[in-house]
């Protein structure tokens, strides 16, 4: 593939290259490119959202060049302000390294381990000292870090803006420096922080990293960014059943959305779905079958197809309900928690409050409920979550 051709895929589905003629000239130079892709590990799953960039990543992979995943441990403890209304709340260490481990484990799901460099950037940030510090900072003017929007928003909101908010940008762009970075990947949101690196690499000597936004995905209600934080994720890990699920829940419009960010199907099948030719129902239950089979594998896909039409279009009990055992009776917010539909007793109660719960068909109105073994056999917990309960 000449440099013309690997230049057109690479810039595929970008919202902005900054800039397409440094790209090129940097292709020119006929050597292995390093991209990087920075991530603060903030919370402990990846999500459908983090992919578009991971998969513009992995195009530079196949492509032959040098791919690095940075784990933001030292700037996950500052917290990025991208988007923030107020202060994030700090995260421990031990809260870092245990998001960490867990974005190493499924990165692989779409990038080639074996070629894949994962950093941290606590190996260069944690060395630093106050000087040092100053040193990078003098590279960049606090006019210029006032510029980000955030910043304007808050200040004109008389909002607290702390130092070590205005410092981030800066930290993060330094850790373009450290590796020596050609390019730099993000999402639309990441655009100011990455041009700091651009600037920062000038200041030290380097040649400026080409920027190259992604669109940002709409979570599940098709209003707001997709996160944790807003309840309206597909997890990378969840169940096959509860990825399916979700995804049947979007909107029409969202579905084409996803088809073109998520998916590899071609102009014309995904005119045929605009058109209506291909009925909405099928068309959304083919994009969740997809995006499933991508990180559970095509059997796992199926079953799950079959799961959601068995439990929802023929409302039947499907066949591959997990079955559990129960020897004596058990409050039902300590039953939901260790069968691992919610994290805690506190979140089941939520769920009851909600009538999100029922046993054998009957909603659960009662936060003390106690669920008996023998005579109750089936447990459901929101629209997706099931399970039959032996003695």
């Amino acid at each position: 593939m000449d440099i013309n051709q690997q230049a057109k895929e690479l810039c595929r589905n970008a919202v902005e290259v900054i800039s397409e003629a440094e790209l090129l000239k940097k292709l020119a130079a006929n050597r292995p490119l390093r991209v990087k892709l920075g991530m603060d590990p903030t919370a402990p799953d990846l999500h459908l959202g983090h992919t578009i960039t991971l998969k513009k990543l992995r195009d530079f992979q196949r492509l032959g060049h040098k791919v690095i995943f940075l784990v933001g441990d030292f700037t996950a403890m500052i917290g990025d302000p991208t988007g923030r209304s107020e202060t994030r709340p700090p995260l421990s260490r031990e809260q870092i390294l245990r998001n960490a481990e867990t974005y190493q484990r499924q990165v692989s799901k779409i990038l080639d381990p074996q070629h894949t460099e994962i950093r941290f950037n606590s190996e260069w940030l944690s060395k630093l000292g106050i000087g040092d510090l100053i040193k990078i900072a003098a590279r960049l003017s606090v006019a210029r870090l006032l510029e980000r929007d955030d910043f304007e928003k808050r200040l004109a909101e008389q909002k607290p803006l702390f130092l070590h908010e205005l410092l981030y940008p800066l930290i993060q762009g330094y850790d373009s420096v450290a590796l020596q970075a050609d390019v730099e990947l993000g999402g639309t949101d990441q655009k100011f922080n990455m041009l700091v690196g651009r600037e920062l690499q000038r200041a030290f000597g380097q040649e400026p990293q080409v920027v190259i936004t992604m669109p940002i995905l709409e979570g599940l209600d098709g209003v707001r960014k997709m996160s944790k934080s807003f309840g309206n994720y597909v997890g990378l890990v969840e169940p096959p059943e509860e990825m399916f699920g979700k995804l049947m829940s979007i909107s029409d419009a969202l579905m084409i959305r996803y088809y073109e960010l998520l998916t590899d199907i071609s102009a014309e099948e995904l005119q045929a779905i605009r058109s209506g030719t291909i009925h909405p129902m099928e068309a959304k239950k083919r994009l969740a079958e997809m995006i499933v089979a991508q990180y559970h594998g095509a059997e796992a896909a199926q079953r799950a197809k079959k799961h959601f039409e068995t439990r929802f279009q023929q409302r039947r009990v499907p066949d591959n309900v997990p079955v559990y055992r129960l020897d004596e009776p058990l409050w039902i917010c300590e039953l939901i928690k260790q069968l691992g539909f919610t994290p805690s007793t506190s979140e089941a109660r939520r769920l009851i409050v909600q009538r999100a719960v029922k046993v054998d068909g009957e909603v659960v109105t009662d936060v003390n409920y106690r669920f008996v073994p023998g005579k109750h056999s089936l447990l459901e917990v929101g629209k997706r979550r099931i399970a039959k309960i032996q003695k």
